[in-house]
């Protein structure tokens, strides 16, 4: 199991801050495995590459390259808005 956590907009999309994903124990999640998990109108918003992804705290440079195994904490981090 990896926590999906959600931030801004994409936790509106997904109705939840949060989402438990059941892994597959034979190969770690991947950004592809991870889209396809997730609610459509989610994974299509993660389409958008101001999205950045972190995994148990330290930022990706590359959300492609996520590799996330059981315990994982994957957090979704929308563009930043404000001024």
């Amino acid at each position: 199991m990896a926590t999906i956590v959600m931030l801004g907009k994409l936790a509106d999309l997904a109705q939840a801050a949060t989402i438990d994903l059941p892994l597959p124990l034979s190969k770690p999640l991947d950004w592809e495995g991870l889209k396809a998990a997730l609610p459509s109108a989610l994974a299509e918003a993660l389409d958008d590459p101001r999205i950045r992804v972190a995994i148990n705290g330290a930022l990706l440079p590359n959300k492609a390259k996520l590799q996330a195994g059981a315990g994982d904490e994957i957090a979704l981090l929308p563009p930043v808005s404000g001024g």
